[in-house]
């Protein structure tokens, strides 16, 4: 089964906490604090592997969780580091945000990788809170939790070549002529229901070739599967029009030529920029007059700016000088671009400014810093918690409460942990 769309969830390891310890040896009466801090939460890594050429697998399970980082312990001993997870996806596969549409990656090299999420940060441990004015601090931070995102896979095949032609042109036949694909064959139309990649071998060089379903009018709105069709058809580098030129065809084949074309410039107006080669097949059931009415067709092509080639898949005639010339072309092109320039190596941490604002009886604040204080406060600790105001009130959150009309025992909201305003600390 060829699977080219998934949507997974993926959830980085949370941070392990920091400890409260202090150094507890004989003779060493004031040994001070030596909590150690937490381990950072395993990442969730994006592999492209050329070796896979479907997303079947993310069809079965859908969600996927990185290992969380361990606790530290006294003797400023650091916890350990989560496991992270390697998620392997076929070379030439788009990863969106699910939730907001954004293009995170575009891998189009083969091993090539990403961190979709990242870990989150171990907290640190008391002996890193140690002053002056404060040599026996009982509070440390817990660890943060890992990003987590809804992810939506997209596979568009990266071939060097796409043969497009209506349905029952021939396409799985040439293909299995020409490499060592070994396709579904029938003489009916809409035999091949999924893409179909075949490594080509001409002398030192070799390409690879999709053999894209039959196109109908209409695929570019979505008929006969035509997005699901179209989307490979954008990554080929090479498109090779095949024609159905025998006498049991189901349109005449400059009229299936303009269909084809009409199609792909619908879909998208870019694929008929493509560089393209023109190939009449099925010439094994014509006869010498047959063969002699194909000379008009090859003129009005050659006139719009195409190579013709006459072929048989079904009997091999043809086929080598139009492999010569493919890998000729192919030899000729630049490698293909990705769809986003300078990949990143990793998706970029959302940033949000601190925002304070009234919501019914309840003031909510927002912001990645005030929200990251609250996610690494201790609330069973007491001197956690004042620590978590004093840092709370330097952001200047509670000038804003006071502004807006915070009354002390007021609620005050920050991410899922609701607190009670206190303006005095």
């Amino acid at each position: 089964m060829f699977i080219d769309e998934a949507v997974i969830t993926v959830e980085a390891g949370r941070g392990g906490d920091g400890c409260v310890s202090f150094r507890r040896e004989k003779h060493v009466p004031r040994g001070g604090p030596d909590g150690g801090d937490g381990g950072d939460g395993g990442s969730v890594i994006l592999v492209a592997d050329p070796k896979l050429s479907t997303l079947l697998d993310y069809h079965y399970q859908r969600r996927y969780k990185a290992e969380s980082g361990k606790h530290g312990s006294g003797s400023n001993r650091k916890g350990r580091n989560g496991k992270s997870i390697t998620l392997r996806v076929p070379v030439g596969t788009l990863v969106y945000d699910a939730d907001t549409g954004e293009l995170l990656v575009d891998l189009a090299r083969p091993n090539q990788r990403f961190v979709v999420a990242r870990g989150g940060k171990g907290g640190r441990g008391n002996a890193h809170f140690a002053t002056p004015t404060r040599q026996t601090p009982r509070f440390a931070e817990k660890g943060l939790p890992g990003e987590k995102r809804t992810l939506r896979l997209e596979l568009k095949l990266l071939a060097d070549v796409g043969i497009v032609g209506m349905p029952n042109a021939g396409k799985s036949t040439l293909i299995s002529r020409i490499s060592a694909a070994k396709p579904k064959i029938a003489d009916y139309p809409f035999t091949t229901l999924v893409p179909n990649l075949g490594v080509v071998k001409y002398h030192d060089q070799s390409f690879v070739v999709a053999d894209i379903p039959g196109l109908i009018e209409g695929a570019h709105m979505g008929v006969g599967l035509g997005h699901e069709f179209l989307r490979h058809v954008e990554r080929a580098r090479l498109l090779l029009f095949l024609l159905d030129v025998s006498p049991f065809a189901l349109e005449p084949p400059l009229e299936a030529f303009e269909i084809l074309q009409r199609e792909l410039e619908l879909y998208n107006p870019q694929l008929t920029q493509k560089p393209a080669l023109v190939a009449l097949n099925k010439i094994d059931t014509l006869d010498e007059a047959g063969r002699a009415a194909l000379e008009p067709i090859r003129t009005q092509l050659e006139a719009q700016g195409y190579e013709v080639f006459f072929i048989s898949a079904y009997t091999g005639e043809g086929l080598e000088a139009l492999v010569a010339r493919l890998a000729q072309r192919v030899a000729e092109l630049p490698p293909p671009e990705p769809l986003r320039e300078a990949p990143p190596e990793a998706a970029k941490p959302t940033y949000q400014p601190v925002r304070v604002y009234k919501e019914g009886d309840v003031f909510v604040v927002e912001g990645t810093l005030p929200l990251e204080i609250v996610q690494r406060t201790d609330f069973g600790n007491h001197e956690a918690i004042m620590r978590m105001q004093r840092r709370l009130k330097g952001l200047g959150i509670f000038k804003q409460l006071e502004a807006l009309g915070a009354q002390e025992g007021d609620t005050v909201r920050i991410g899922e942990v609701e607190l009670e305003y206190s303006p005095e600390i």
